[in-house]
């Protein structure tokens, strides 16, 4: 079974139950779906900015237990490492580049709604319904 890594919009759409969810579940349909601790930690940041309550945290932690959470490795920082050099001239964010790192290091493809976020990387393959900006 393929694994499919998803950014972080990605997650958030799914779990609000967003319209541009409906765009993405083709893809999703029978991968395993997997997100970078990275993603975990940007969606605890957006519930604790947004002032959610315990339930709706909770309800957060029910949600990301769908998901397999890829944690940090020595394989993906390398792979961070190599990700952030690249994109020097074309600065990406450290979270980003972390999000991008766990796709690349496990060969998998990401799913974003941002490519232009993770353009120029090499071995990344990007699965959006977005057209990239050229």
């Amino acid at each position: 079974m393929e694994t499919l890594v998803l950014d972080t919009n990605i997650v958030s759409y799914l779990m609000r139950g967003h319209s541009f969810a409906e765009r993405y579940r083709p893809h999703l349909i029978g991968k395993r779906l997997a997100v970078s601790f990275m993603t975990v930690a940007e969606m605890y940041e957006g519930a604790y900015r947004g002032g959610w309550d315990e339930n709706k945290i909770a309800a957060l932690e029910q949600e990301l237990k769908k998901y397999l959470v890829i944690p940090y490795s020595a394989k993906i920082a390398r792979s961070w490492g190599v990700i952030r050099a690249e994109r020097r001239i074309q600065p990406i964010s450290t979270d980003d580049a972390w999000i991008a790192a766990a796709a690349v290091a496990y060969n998998c493809p990401l799913v974003t709604h941002n490519p232009n976020d993770f353009r120029g990387i090499s071995n990344l393959r990007i699965i959006t319904e977005l057209q990239p900006n050229i």
